[in-house]
C-alpha cells in the first residue's frame, strides 16, 4: 500500500510501519460539526495490540494527490476487531471522507509512531490541555488513569460534544479560542502554578494546535520546572 502514499508512505515503509484496510460499518452525527465513524480494523488490533491514546494514519485522495491525517482510536476492541474514529468537522479532505462514509467504504490506514508510557510514579492529579481535535484521545487517556482526579482546559466550543468526564473528579474549564490560541496560553499561566503546588506528583498533558502545544510545554517546562517524564505534549492540528 505504502507505493500510492507518495514520499511519506515510503518513508514510512522504511520504518516499518504497518498498513491495513478499515471498512466503514456506520456512521453518526454526533453534533452538526462532530461526526462518529465506526470500522473493522483489517486486522490490526491483533498484530498491533492496544494502547491509551493509539492513533493511526488515515490516507485520502486528494485530486489524486496522498493526503494523511491521525486520528485517535475510540472503543477499541481487539476480540471483535472493531473501534471507531471521531472527526471534529470542518473544511477538508478528510472531514469530506468523514461526512460521507457510509457502510462498506473502505480507508487505508498506517500504524506508526503511536505509543503511551504509563507515568512513574502513577500522578496524583491530571492536568489535560485538550480542544475538538484531541478529545478522542483525551477521553482515551482519562479512562487509562481512572480514577485519578483531573483538571482540563478545554479550547474551543464544546457543547454537545462526547466527553467522557466525571464532575465529582474531573474540573473542565472551557477556554474561547481567541488570538489563535494566545488567550488559552495566557489562561494556563493564571492557572496552573497554583495547581501544580498543591500536588505532589502530577502529570501535564497537552494537545492542542501545535505552536500552542510548543508554547505551553516549553512554559510548563522551563518557567514551572515540570521534568520533562511528567509532561506529554503532542499537536494535534497546524492553524491555518
Amino acid at each position: 500500500m505504502g507505493q500510492g502514499h507518495g514520499w511519506e508512505g515510503a518513508v514510512l515503509k522504511l520504518l516499518r510501519a504497518k498498513d491495513f484496510t478499515f471498512t466503514v460499518t456506520d456512521a453518526e452525527d454526533v453534533t452538526p460539526h462532530y461526526r462518529r465513524v465506526h470500522l473493522t480494523d483489517g486486522g490490526m488490533l491483533a498484530a498491533t495490540g492496544v494502547h491509551p491514546t493509539m492513533w493511526v494514519r488515515l490516507w485520502f485522495d486528494d485530486a489524486g494527490r496522498p493526503h494523511q491525517r491521525a486520528y485517535t482510536l475510540v472503543d477499541p476492541d481487539p476480540a471483535a476487531g472493531t473501534f471507531g474514529l471521531e472527526f471534529a468537522l470542518h473544511d477538508g479532505v478528510a472531514s469530506d471522507w468523514a461526512r460521507a462514509a457510509k457502510p462498506g467504504d473502505t480507508v487505508e490506514a498506517t500504524v506508526h509512531g503511536t505509543g503511551f508510557e504509563r507515568p512513574a510514579p502513577g500522578p496524583s492529579h491530571l492536568f489535560a490541555i485538550a480542544d475538538p481535535a484531541s478529545l478522542p484521545a483525551l477521553n482515551s487517556l482519562l479512562d487509562a488513569l481512572d480514577p485519578v482526579p483531573a483538571t482540563i482546559w478545554f479550547e474551543g466550543d464544546g457543547d454537545d460534544l462526547p466527553f467522557r468526564t466525571d464532575p465529582t473528579r474531573h474540573d473542565t474549564r472551557h477556554v474561547l479560542r481567541l488570538d489563535s490560541g494566545a488567550h488559552l496560553v495566557s489562561r494556563i499561566r493564571a492557572d496552573l502554578p497554583g495547581l501544580l503546588t498543591a500536588t505532589p506528583d502530577p502529570y501535564l498533558w497537552i494537545a492542542c494546535d501545535t505552536t500552542t502545544t510548543r508554547t505551553l510545554s516549553s512554559y510548563v517546562r522551563r518557567e514551572l520546572g515540570v521534568p520533562k517524564q511528567r509532561v506529554h505534549a503532542l499537536g494535534y492540528w497546524r492553524a491555518g
